[in-house]
């Protein structure tokens, strides 16, 4: 195979356009897609119709886009930076195109590549931010999915802090020495304070980290990202959450987190184990604090990523009272919880209106005590419960909520490794949980959901809880 990289046929460039007349000779369907892909410049658009489509007439006005309504006539294209043939008749496209050539005006022929002078890419609009994705007219659609996709990595707020960019541009060419320091102040600037301060929406505080910086010489402060990892499966995770793991220099990630997760992060990112759990906690919850407010203050920008949500059973309050005490900057970004991708995979209505009209996060070990707790009082009243971490308490969460009152015959959904594809999906009643603490085919996280609600799951693919307990007595 010929190591020798492909040559483009078109060369992509970005075109001045402002003010300047685009015209799209067309009045259907193509037209208005052209249409609206111009109007994310500052172009004056005309379009040349004689009978323009309602949606067309419809739109335009709106959006600054002239309509001509007149048959096409060379005329119409004078002067024209750039013209669009899009009448979607072959032979009236092929006219405009040799006109536009005649006056020396490049031309696009919409859906003919084979008469383009050149091709309109698939836009990623982040203004002055723009990134074009082009397939010479041989992948329009291909192109479309890649836009997708980078469109999901781009802060919605980077065209505004692009913008602001330029206003400090002059100064730290002044103040900065090229090399590392300016490098490494607009790496921080696009992606440290001032960019969380803009994507916040507080421009002034984006300002005033950004004077900051300047007088820090570039230096970056440390800055923690308490992530939400999701329930397991990669896919869960929010473009915010993908976006930080892209920017870290070091992710301290609990054993929970699979490795689909942890390798979206960047590739040359510290990673660190932090364990967390139950039979392997490789540091407790102090030397977590410590390392985190430790590289913090080596001003390293650090993920820590957490298993479902940071703020349901994460002890992520400990991590943020530690960082506060330290003064290290934090945010916290949500995630999936266990609860929600369980009840998904049984399509199961946490609340439903008439029979649950409120939801109780709880782990089994709050039934340890003497006392019962008062979720425990609201799930006889008829709140659905997602249970935590329940296997191994399992036989007394049913014992105790049996003894508050709680029917037996409450309806019980189970799922291990809720989301993935591994997951394995159980049902029951109360009086069936206790069999579910005794499995030791269940390596995986298990979330237990009790109460009425429950019986509105779909259980075409679980297995009874009941099943093996009869299995058990046969044998």
């Amino acid at each position: 195979m010929s190591s020798v990289t492909p040559k483009l046929t078109a060369f992509p460039v970005f075109m001045r356009v402002e003010g300047r007349r685009v015209v799209i000779v067309g009045g259907g369907d193509e037209a208005l897609a052209k249409a609206r892909l111009l109007a994310q410049s500052a172009a004056a658009i005309s379009v040349v119709a004689a009978r323009p489509e309602r949606e067309l007439v419809a739109w335009a006005p709106a959006n600054g886009v002239a309509i001509v309504e007149a048959s096409y006539e060379p005329r119409h294209i004078e002067g024209a930076a750039l013209v669009f043939a899009a009448t979607g008749e072959e032979e009236a496209d092929r006219a405009v195109v040799r006109d536009a050539r005649r006056l020396d005006i490049p031309v696009n022929a919409v859906d003919r590549p084979e008469l383009c002078d050149f091709f309109t890419p698939a836009l990623v609009n982040r203004a002055p931010v723009a990134v074009a994705i082009g397939t010479e007219g041989a992948g329009p659609v291909l192109a479309q999915m890649i836009r997708a996709r980078i469109d999901q990595m781009l802060s919605p707020s980077l065209g505004i802090l692009a913008s602001l960019a330029n206003q400090y541009r002059a100064a730290a060419e002044r103040l900065l020495p090229k090399g590392a320091a300016r490098r490494g102040f607009w790496k921080e600037f696009f992606t440290g304070a001032p960019a969380r301060a803009v994507e916040a929406g507080d421009r002034e505080d984006a300002r005033r980290a950004a004077a900051a910086l300047l007088r820090d010489g570039g230096r970056a402060a440390g800055h923690v990202a308490l992530v939400g990892a999701g329930p397991g499966a990669e896919d869960l995770l929010t473009l915010r959450a993908h976006r930080l793991l892209m920017e870290a220099d070091v992710i301290v990630h609990d054993a929970l987190v699979p490795e689909a997760v942890i390798s979206l992060g960047r590739r040359d990112a510290e990673r660190i184990a932090a364990g967390k759990r139950k039979g392997c906690h490789s540091k407790t919850q102090a030397e977590i604090n410590e390392l985190l407010v430790a590289l913090g203050r080596a001003g390293r920008r650090i993920v820590r990523l957490k298993s479902g949500d940071p703020l349901v059973f994460g002890r992520a309050g400990e991590e943020m009272q530690a960082l506060r005490d330290a003064g290290i900057s934090y945010e916290v970004v949500p995630g999936v919880t266990a609860a929600f991708a369980a009840a998904a995979d049984f399509e199961l209505p946490l609340t439903l209106r008439g029979v649950a009209s409120s939801l109780v996060f709880t782990t089994g070990h709050d039934l340890k005590g003497a006392a019962l707790p008062d979720w425990a009082k609201l799930a006889i009243d008829g709140a659905t419960v997602a249970v935590y971490m329940g296997r191994s308490t399992a036989a007394e969460v049913a014992a105790r909520l049996a003894a508050a009152g709680l029917s037996p015959d409450t309806a019980v959904a189970v799922v291990e490794n809720a989301s993935l594809g591994r997951r394995r999906l159980f049902h029951g009643t109360l009086a069936d949980l206790p069999s579910l603490q005794d499995r030791a085919d269940l390596d995986g996280p298990v979330m237990t959901i009790i109460g009425d609600a429950v019986a509105g799951a779909n259980f075409e693919r679980s297995e009874p809880l009941a099943a093996r307990i009869g299995a058990e007595a046969a044998a």
